[in-house]
């Protein structure tokens, strides 16, 4: 069980069992929260405008994402003030549960004063939860299924002692992902686990297979996959499987939104994985074996229509198997699936990092991940404490240290929405107690339950910086990083006594950032605009019910050049902020200097943190930058920078001010109640198939091949793309498959798999 003890796994398990349910049933027999807003409250904020960023953008993407159909018969779906008034009900039910089942005090005058904060606090975007949180949190998924798994970002899991269950690691990453939780995994446990021929332990069975139906659910499929596993690792018959139980294609995805592919996807993963299988019987488990699995299961789950997930592979420098998984020049077989996974090095200090860094010139990988950073330190500018001994890993980003089978829940504040330190102070005591409260349900998983019960790690991230930092300057920043540290700690002091839960082993990180940040108008975690005013271009389904709204406001809408018949391409202008500098102007070393900056006054776990660099210029520099760097941050990954107009529509496009007065003029603030109405006969379905944004984020997904861990780190089904296209936008619809990041993956993956980030 490694750092999971026994206890502790029944301890969780036993305590989930006994929450007790504080819903009630209304006139109409729908099940009500345990808390609730004082509706006066909730209705003066139902007549306020939403302070939605960039020119329609953040409005947009909340309407294609976060916003849930209303009950009801009809198709409405929520608006603003509701998706906010839901997720505070569901914190607050989630607090109520928590401290009456634990015979704890539960003063409802006064939750009731810091519901309503929260409200205003996000209402207006000083902080949001994580995209999933904005999904999930107060539906019947967390309420009545008790799901709470779908509040978290990521998670990781080590193979390390898979020899005590060879399935459980893969079998964890597919449940994970089908939650939309971004999963880390590791390759320790290449030959420690042989293979061996399926039903070889029963020879004197001669007759027909085992008939194994599948059932029609996220548990079903992960058990058809350790039903497969099994049979390879301790040589049980293999079943004949029956599928005629699972949903047929284009039937709607009820708890996670999207509609079935059927059973294919899951039919093609078992296939896979025997093909991957068989040729080992005899021989021990293979680094690129585990590693394929593991992308396979990503490329299954995307296929399948989960909303977002994303993987990142961990490996060791001087495997050269690893290192080279994805040249596919070497390894052709894994093109098609290889893109499922953003590939980084655990590192130990002081390593010559100039044979990696020759990879990483040509293609952005691998990233960089220092473990004994991880383990020691909490704020790099602090003393080491050594309270993350038992980590092993971390999350598809590498914003949060992870031990084995944990998870952790983020959150994001936008510290250039504050004119006030005190203000900001505030905002964090009101998000951190949001992740916090996250951290009372427990996972159906007795090993991610003991963990997060036992470190209830947390990220609370910032967002904006480039504007916060060309507004006020670096030394205002270093305040507010350095005073609002010790405010989360003080709050997370004062709200575990009163919880009656430990402290969180770790509270703040810098996530990259995607959706979220751009429902707020913030540029995302500390990464900086491609310009200061530039055209963002969004891909969604040609018959997407939010285009004819768009067009009526006068934005720019077109066929997609790679698949005019099916996807639409919509352009709005952005202005990132007066001021505020651009990706190109920041050099390589400033780039890595402000990174390690936000690890000495901010994030005691990691800063996500992708630099971009001239591959002409600065690639020779990489390896010496590392043996400077690698003191002071935990992970960092590269991304050499393509030129302007590499090919046509590209998602970030500079423009200049006068092309954007003149966008501007062109068009009238959107009206998204015009004829957007879903589609009859389609609820439940995405409409929108998801932008890929250039840094990697759990909460956005987008479609296609996950890039290096910078460009994109989640895999989501969208509608393929051109097979072997080039760039850090990779994918559209149509054709057979997804194409690549800045780098050299050709990433074809057949089943309409396009490209993303998350």
């Amino acid at each position: 069980m490694g750092p999971c003890r026994i206890d502790e796994a029944q301890t969780a398990v036993q305590l989930q069992l006994r929450l007790k349910r504080y819903y009630y049933s209304n006139s109409s027999g729908v099940k009500e929260l345990a808390f609730a807003l004082e509706p006066s409250f909730v209705a003066k904020w139902s007549k306020a405008t939403p302070p939605f960023g960039f020119n329609g953008l953040g409005e947009f993407v909340y309407r294609r994402t976060y916003s849930r159909y209303l009950h009801g018969g009809d198709d409405a779906r929520e608006v603003w003030f509701q998706t906010v008034q839901r997720v505070v009900n569901g914190t607050f039910s989630m607090q109520k549960e928590w401290l009456i089942t634990e015979h704890r005090c539960w003063d409802e005058a006064a939750a009731q004063r810091d519901a309503q904060e929260m409200y205003e606090r996000i209402f207006n975007m000083k902080f949001l939860p994580p995209g999933r949180g904005l999904w999930a949190m107060g539906t019947a998924l967390t309420t009545q299924r008790r799901l709470y798994a779908a509040l978290n970002n990521c998670a990781f899991v080590s193979t390390a002692d898979m020899q005590d269950d060879p399935t459980a690691p893969f079998c964890f990453l597919m449940d994970a992902c089908m939650l939309g939780v971004g999963v880390g995994f590791d390759t320790k446990g290449a030959r420690t686990v042989d293979v061996v021929a399926p039903g070889s332990a029963c020879p004197e069975h001669t007759g027909p297979a085992a008939v194994h139906a599948v059932a029609d659910s996220r548990e079903g499929w992960v058990e058809s996959l350790r039903i497969v596993l099994s049979a390879f690792f301790r040589s049980t018959p293999l079943p004949s499987f029956d599928f005629a139980g699972v949903r047929p294609a284009g039937a709607p995805i009820r708890g996670f939104g999207g509609v079935s592919q059927g059973a294919a996807p899951l039919i093609t993963l078992h296939a896979d994985v025997i093909e991957t299988l068989r040729p080992l019987v005899g021989r021990s488990l293979t680094v690129t074996a585990i590693v394929d699995i593991m992308n396979k299961i990503g490329k299954c789950v995307i296929a399948g229509n989960v909303r977002r997930t994303a993987e990142i592979a961990f490996g060791d420098p001087d495997d050269e198997e690893y290192v080279n998984l994805k040249d596919y020049d070497a390894n052709p077989h894994r093109a098609s699936f290889g893109w499922t996974s953003n590939n980084s090095v655990m590192c130990p200090l002081g390593m010559d990092y100039t044979a990696v860094c020759k990879r990483v010139a040509a293609n952005g990988e691998p990233g960089f991940a220092w473990l004994d950073n991880m383990r020691r330190f909490g704020r790099m500018g602090n003393p080491a404490d050594d309270k993350d001994a038992a980590a092993s890993g971390g999350n598809p980003c590498l914003e949060q240290t992870l031990e084995s089978y944990e998870m952790c829940c983020l959150v994001e504040t936008f510290p250039h929405r504050h004119d006030t330190l005190e203000d900001f102070e505030a905002t964090l005591r009101c998000a951190f107690a949001y992740a916090k409260t996250v951290t009372l349900g427990a996972p159906h998983w007795p090993r991610t339950a003991a963990a997060l019960l036992r470190n209830r790690r947390i990220g609370c991230s910032m967002s904006g910086l480039a504007q916060f930092a060309a507004a006020r300057g670096l030394p205002t920043l270093r305040a507010w990083c350095d005073r609002g540290y010790a405010t989360i700690q003080t709050t997370d002091a004062a709200l575990s006594s009163r919880l009656g839960v430990p402290r969180s082993i770790k509270t703040t990180s810098i996530k990259p950032s995607g959706t979220v940040s751009l429902l707020a108008g913030a540029t995302p975690g500390m990464h900086y605009p491609e310009a200061r005013f530039y055209v963002r271009r969004v891909r969604v389904a040609a018959d997407c019910a939010l285009l004819p709204a768009l067009r009526a406001a006068g934005l720019r809408v077109e066929p997609c050049a790679l698949s005019p018949a099916t996807t639409a391409v919509v352009e709005f202008a952005v202005d990132a902020g007066e001021g505020v500098r651009t990706a190109r102007e920041l050099p390589l070393w400033e780039q890595l200097s402000f990174a390690a900056f936000l690890q000495r006054h901010w994030a005691d776990n990691q800063v996500s943190c992708t630099v971009t660099f001239d591959p002409e210029t600065e690639a020779a520099q990489l390896p010496h930058a590392l043996d400077y760097f690698q003191y002071q941050l935990k992970g960092v990954s590269f991304l050499p920078r393509i030129a302007a107009g590499a090919y046509p529509q590209m998602p970030y496009e500079a423009i200049t001010a006068q092309q954007y007065a003149e966008r501007m003029s062109a068009v009238t603030p959107v009206n998204f109640n015009f004829n957007c109405a879903a589609r009859a006969g389609r609820r439940g379905a995405d409409d929108v198939d998801e932008v890929p944004d250039k840094f990697c984020d759990s909460d956005s997904g987008g479609g296609g091949s996950s890039g290096s861990r910078g460009a994109r780190c989640s895999i989501k089904r969208g509608s393929g793309g051109s097979s072997g296209s080039a760039g850090w936008y990779a994918g559209g619809s149509g054709g057979g498959g997804g194409s690549a990041s800045c780098r050299t993956d050709s990433g074809c993956a057949s089943g309409g798999a396009a490209a993303v980030h998350d």
